[in-house]
């Protein structure tokens, strides 16, 4: 494998890292700690929601810090600091410690987007599919999410859901060093370049659209927020109460006996969510190839449109029929992931593009932090049923908003990209 390659390789594997990190306290809340500490689901959800609003809030000064120091030292950070925090937050002993570690977690999370993403639209061609591929990666980190911590609630307890990754993301830290070290010794220099700044101006003189195109991104990036917010981290517990009749039955199946035993129920749930995750994440990769040949506007239309049926079919639905409808609405929700990505990636500025990716997932993590206490009001309140009636009509707003986006985004222009 060439250093290029192992580069990329390593890139994803953070995107895995950092999206696994933020959702093992999903299914930990859902299957073990709501009967461990008796503290109600809705209740844990708050001990969550600062640490999702430090994933947002932590973007933009992670996005600075790259640009100005070095984009490959601040990914070196990410993986030892997540790490690091991890491993502290799985010997918690209390609601509010546990809270206090997923938002140093959060803290430390909220480097990879700004930073892994500035690092992979510069770097290479075919944009779309590149940050598709890195997102398939990001979305089999939250499916794992759900099947490694599942796995070891019922057989080594939670806690080494969080230990065990920690232990392997400050290896990936080292090796990433080990691999970029001169790179990140250099960066800074680089970074000063006398005329570096001309790459900067944006080729559109029509100000007006830029400004309306701009406003449209950052709506459907937020709204799109909440919806893959609210379905990757209430799916356990979605798959916890519609499900028990197939999670059953699959447990049974794996062991090869008449029933489950109850204690292995986990187990299939968090594999199912992982079966629906990994699935559709492979949506990011049709996309991803769909975006380099129809654009931004045709593509993200149809993923609202799939959105929008399937959020209002799920109401009422059960075991298969359930599992079905939410495989379907999970191929919407991870299929427009690349889109927000591939729309900023085409309009923002080179030497900046740290900073730019930052403020996108600044508004991007706090409407998906801003979903916590969203999920958890309308939960207590009318359930689930509820909840995916309100995902419907984001879908529509997505849908609605994007019909106003020319056909195709004014792009700025790239120089210094490698060949594939």
């Amino acid at each position: 494998m060439t250093r290029d390659r192992l580069h990329f390789l390593l890139l994803n594997i953070g995107h895995f890292l950092d999206h696994l990190f933020t959702l093992i306290f999903a299914t930990v809340a859902a299957l073990a700690l709501h009967r461990e500490w008796g503290v109600g689901y809705a209740q844990l959800l708050t001990y969550a929601t600062p640490g999702f609003f430090a994933f947002g809030v932590f973007a933009l000064p992670a996005g600075w810090l790259a640009d100005r120091w070095s984009r490959d030292g601040m990914m070196c950070v990410f993986f030892v600091g997540i790490g690091v925090s991890s491993i502290v937050t799985g010997f918690a002993q209390t609601p509010l410690q546990i809270g206090i570690g997923l938002f140093v977690i959060g803290m430390f999370a909220a480097i990879y987007h700004p930073v892994g993403l500035a690092i992979v639209t510069m770097k290479w061609r075919n944009m779309g599919i590149r940050i598709a591929a890195n997102g398939v990666w990001g979305n089999l980190g939250v499916a794992c999410a759900a099947l490694i911590t599942g796995f070891l609630i019922d057989h080594g307890g939670w806690r080494m859901a969080f230990i065990l990754p920690g232990i392997f993301s400050i290896a990936m830290g080292m090796a990433y060093w080990a691999l970029r070290h001169g790179a990140i010794r250099s960066d800074h220099t680089a970074s000063r370049t006398p005329g570096s700044a001309k790459t900067d101006e944006l080729p559109i003189s029509d100000r007006g659209i830029y400004i309306r195109i701009s406003a449209i991104i950052f709506l459907t990036i937020a709204v799109s927020s909440v919806i893959f917010q609210s379905t990757t981290f209430a799916l356990p517990k979605v798959f916890d109460e519609r499900i028990q009749g197939l999670a059953g039955n699959v447990s049974a199946w794996l062991q090869g006996v008449a029933t489950a035993d109850n204690a292995d129920v986990a187990t299939a749930i968090g594999s199912l969510a992982f079966l629906v995750f990994a699935v559709a994440s492979m949506a990011q990769l049709v996309v991803g190839a769909a975006l380099d040949r129809l654009g931004a506007r045709q593509v993200f239309m149809i993923v609202a449109f799939i959105q929008i049926v399937f959020f209002w079919l799920m109401p009422g639905q059960t075991d298969a029929v359930a599992f079905a409808v939410a495989l379907g609405f999970m191929l919407g929700a991870f299929g427009q992931i690349p889109i927000g990505d591939y729309m900023v990636g085409k309009m923002a500025s080179g030497a900046h593009r740290a900073r730019i990716y930052g403020v996108r997932y600044v508004v991007s993590f706090t409407a998906l932090a801003a979903s916590l206490p969203m999920i958890a009001f309308v939960y207590d309140r009318w359930g689930f049923d509820t909840l995916f009636r309100i995902l419907a009509a984001a879908a529509m707003v997505i849908f609605v908003a994007v019909s106003a986006l020319p056909r195709r985004l004014p792009e700025q222009q790239r120089a210094n990209v490698a060949a594939e």
